[in-house]
């Protein structure tokens, strides 16, 4: 064993469930390292073996065998090389999140996870107990600590394996994807060393799993807290790295650092990245959206064609008698530019049918949202026909902010599989749509610059029953993602009827959300796994004191 350390970083997508896919992949790679970068250890993400979160699979007997005999595969199956594998682990009848080093057939040690993260997506207290004792091994001269995830945000894991003698420190992440993590992980690395100055080698999972998307970025900070080595984000692959000796201590050497795109393009990636492997793992040989000539559909289409392929996207205009000519021109050029199969079907005749039907029991009673709703549904009607006669799965295309307010239709438009921008406010949207057209034009600039509208009356506008998008967005931000009480947001220059009445239609189409379709987390607080509020509540923040009963 030379004086320096040959490491890699296997920032892999691991298949939650799929454990004896991801026990081949870790022996694969493993010996790629071995063999193709003369390797001397090999690191994987958080819960390798079974992908994160398995959630309720961890209940499962069977499950958890089926993780100790590919357990037992990766320890027997490749010699030359240490490895460092995620795992759940059950010792005496519990379940520990935890960390197992192999090396030539034989286990070095089992590390299990110190702090249990139980906020945001996260549930680990559910299912896990926590572990108490470091673990140090050694690659030769090499003293290597290990940690998992969580316990680098925390005082006391770090600090407790270098008392033992680690000379860097091996954290394994399953850490998703939300504007601004990049910095909050560096800041959480800079504290630790101010405990203990050791090497960090932070491992990162990278691909979607239903709503998280996790988006690697793995990296090497040495003993002072400046960058050595850095992956690039949402792409998967093995990235060596070396630490040599120096004076008793290991001090990486320098390597490849990728650069750290802006924010907007993360989240363009990490969308992207979601809904391909939403598609992908679960088997659909594409997608099909309703492309109205609005923002949004386009967003999503060019996010799909990104995603999957042009190939693999079908688009459908469903006009009534409220769609403008501008709509129809803006939708069939959107497809045009982006490649992509395109078809008309007007909701005319199913509209018109439905109203003679229904008009015995609206007798007497004014037309109203009611009208607005039912052509909503009828879209959402052929978009799932379309997906059941060809095997597609329906995009559905709505915003955080439409989301939020309630500002969309049940078994409408909110009808789908899918929902690639749900957790985009349509501020953000704007800037993605500008974002995507700057590496190539695919969404037409009338679609940009043209006020939002549902189409679903005469002149209709959104702000007509919303107040303005920049307005709407910076109170849902404060409310929803900062926890912001009413006072403190109209203290922060916002109307005190606006902010009542926003919060009032948050509040009040929970139970649409439920509903909702699966979507990329990218702020710090999405709506389903993550922000959970009853449907039933005597929660009223919305009401002023004086007006409460």
């Amino acid at each position: 064993m030379s004086e320096r350390l040959r490491l890699v970083m296997a920032q892999l997508d691991m298949r939650v469930g799929d454990v004896a896919g991801n026990a081949r992949q870790v022996m694969q790679a493993a010996v790629r390292a071995r063999d193709e970068m003369g390797a001397d250890l090999i690191v994987f993400p958080e819960l390798s073996l079974t992908g994160y979160p398995p959630e309720d699979l961890l209940y499962r007997d069977d499950f958890i065998r089926s993780i100790g005999n590919a357990l037992a595969q990766v320890r027997d199956g490749v010699t030359g090389i240490t490895i460092v594998v995620g795992f759940p682990h059950r010792e005496n009848g519990r379940l520990y999140n935890s960390a197992a080093v192999f090396q030539d057939g034989a286990i070095l040690g089992i590390y299990h996870k110190h702090h249990l993260a139980n906020v945001s997506v996260f549930d680990d207290k559910r299912y896990f107990e926590s572990g108490h004792s470091p673990l140090v091994f050694h690659v030769g001269p090499h003293r290597v600590g290990v940690s998992i995830c969580e316990d680098l945000w925390h005082p006391g894991p770090v600090r407790w394996a270098a008392d033992e003698g680690a000379q860097a420190i091996i954290n394994i992440n399953a850490s998703p994807f939300h504007q601004g993590k990049p910095a909050e992980r560096e800041a959480v690395v800079k504290a630790r060393l101010r405990e203990a100055a050791l090497p960090v080698v932070y491992v990162n999972l990278v691909g979607g799993q239903d709503e998280v998307v996790y988006d690697g970025f793995s990296t090497v900070y040495d003993a002072e807290g400046q960058l050595a080595a850095r992956a690039p984000a949402f792409q998967e692959g093995l990235f060596p790295v070396e630490l040599e000796q120096h004076n008793g201590r290991l001090r990486p050497v320098r390597g490849d650092i990728a650069p750290l795109p802006p924010d907007d393009e993360l989240v363009y990636q990490a969308v992207v990245r979601g809904t391909r492997d939403y598609v992908n793992k679960n088997g659909f040989p594409g997608v099909v959206l309703g492309l109205s000539g609005g923002l949004d559909s386009a967003l999503c289409a060019a996010v799909a064609v990104d995603a999957l392929g042009a190939e693999r996207v079908q688009a459908v205009m469903m006009p009534s008698r409220y769609t403008s000519r501008e709509s129809l021109e803006d939708a069939e050029e959107c497809a045009r530019l982006l490649g992509i199969e395109y078809r008309s079907l007007s909701i005319e005749g199913a509209f018109s049918a439905l109203l003679e039907e229904l008009a015995p029991a609206f007798a007497g009673k004014p037309a109203d949202t009611t009208e607005e709703n039912m052509q909503s549904r009828a879209r959402g009607l052929m978009l799932m026909a379309l997906s059941n006669k060809h095997g597609h799965m329906v995009l559905t295309t709505g915003n955080k902010s439409e989301y939020a307010v309630g500002y969309a239709t049940l078994y409408g438009d909110m009808c789908g599989g899918f929902a690639p921008i749900k957790d985009v406010y349509k501020t953000v949207a704007y800037r993605l749509a500008e974002l995507r057209n700057r590496h190539g034009l695919v969404i037409p600039e009338r679609i940009i610059t043209k006020p939002p509208t549902a189409e679903l009356r005469p002149d209709q506008k959104d702000e007509d029953s919303l107040p303005p998008y920049p307005d709407l967005d910076d109170i849902l931000d404060q409310y929803v993602d900062r926890d912001r009480s009413v006072p403190e947001i109209v203290a922060a220059g916002h109307d005190e009827a606006i902010v009542r009445q926003v919060v009032g239609l948050l509040h009040r189409n929970e139970y649409k959300r439920r509903q909702a379709a699966p979507g990329v987390k990218i702020t710090h607080k999405a709506f389903g796994r993550e922000r959970r509020y009853p449907i039933t509540s005597g929660y009223r923040p919305w009401v002023a004191e004086s007006d409460r009963s």
